[in-house]
């Protein structure tokens, strides 16, 4: 294995407006482990370590995790490369809000006291650690008061079995509306929004993102890659048969949000991909690279959840560090994978473009009121 030079190595930043510092590439693990609906690429708890190993050579300090990945799997193989770490080294993020009890325990879901309550405590057994520096909320739960949930959560920070509380998959009103009850419940403040990101999906720029950057809350983009669509792996008019979107092309019933399938991609996909390339070729850089490297320099981005089925995948996505894409290719980038604003997004931005006044409004993501 190559030597990893210092130009090659990770940057650090805070998440949100809190006082934690991550490493602006994160290690994502819903790989680690089998039981994850036998999804290919998966990796047994030997190679699993070596990839957090080869991940901290880097200067990684950021994992992420949650208790439904491979069924706790997942979980277990991060501790039991944690128990032999300095813990204080390390930033270990997970989550909770879906089932993990196999026989379908009704009240084992969701974001009540109670099941909050149950999945922190076995979290923490699995990862062998006594604490969780960021416990997310895996999705939105519709039937538990956000009040309910914020208060387990800022009791959690209080009692030290969490250091600060975070959410993922959530939409623009939903977010709004958690930082206002916390506003108001004077709880411990959620510090970051995990939320998919990628050249491919922008979406949550139009709302989730302009509150992330009004109330300093950090983004943590999960699936850079699309499920691996932003690798070249996928061709124009040429059906793939590799890693994840290859098995989910032999059956679309398999397609995810993060794994479309292949005959759904509108031809904007391969303007992307094909866009990517060529920027590529100008640094000697693959496809994935140029996508990851364009989130680094978004300034939403606050650390890029990766994952890695092998240790050569590993450090080739986590060549993003020692270059940096031009003003030209960023716009380049913006533009081919640009959204199509509906209304009323596109009559506020419009209308907008010439009110930019930096004292109140320059929390909006560039990409849009540019």
């Amino acid at each position: 294995m190559a030597d990893i030079s210092e130009e090659s190595k990770v940057k650090y930043t805070f998440v949100g407006k809190s006082g934690l510092k991550v490493s602006n590439i994160c290690l994502g693990t819903m790989t680690f482990g089998d039981n994850q609906m036998d999804r290919p690429g998966q990796t047994d708890e030997s190679l699993s370590h070596q990839i957090i190993d080869r991940f901290a050579a880097y200067g990684g300090n950021f994992i992420d995790t949650a208790d439904i990945y491979g069924r706790g799997n997942s979980e277990k193989i991060v501790g039991t490369w944690l128990e032999k770490q300095p813990r204080e080294n390390f930033v270990v993020a997970t989550k909770c809000r879906f089932n993990m009890d196999p026989a379908g325990n009704k009240n084992a879901v969701g974001l009540s006291r109670r099941h909050i309550t149950s999945s922190i405590e076995n979290s923490l057994k699995r990862l062998h650690t006594d604490y969780v520096d960021i416990y997310q909320t895996h999705a939105f739960d519709n039937a538990t008061p956000l009040e309910e949930t914020l208060r387990t959560l800022d009791d959690l920070v209080r009692c030290g079995k969490i250091r600060y509380p975070g959410v993922s998959n959530v939409t623009g009103w939903q977010l709004d509306k958690i930082v206002q009850t916390q506003t108001r419940l004077g709880v411990n403040p959620i510090v970051s929004l995990q939320q998919q990101y990628n050249l491919a999906c922008r979406e949550s720029e139009l709302e989730p993102f302009q509150v992330c950057k009004n109330e300093g809350i950090g983004v943590l983009p999960w699936s850079p890659l699309k499920g691996g669509l932003l690798t070249g792996k996928v061709k124009r008019d040429t059906k793939p048969t590799e890693g994840r979107v290859g098995w989910v092309a032999q059956d679309e019933k398999r397609q995810m949000q993060s794994a479309p399938a292949y005959s759904n991609l509108p031809s904007k996909v391969f303007d992307i991909i094909d866009t990517a390339e060529a920027i590529g070729k100008k640094h000697g850089r693959s496809i994935a690279q140029v996508a990851l490297r364009w989130l680094l320099q978004k300034d939403v981005t606050t650390s890029i959840i990766i994952g890695a089925t092998s240790l050569a995948q590993l450090d080739q996505n986590m060549g993003v560090s020692e270059w940096s894409l031009s003003a030209e290719e960023m716009n380049q980038l913006d533009e081919v994978s640009a959204l199509e604003l509906p209304y009323p997004y596109e009559m506020v931005f419009r209308l907008n473009k010439d009110r930019v006044n930096t004292n109140v409004s320059d929390y909006f993501v560039k990409s849009l009121d540019s």
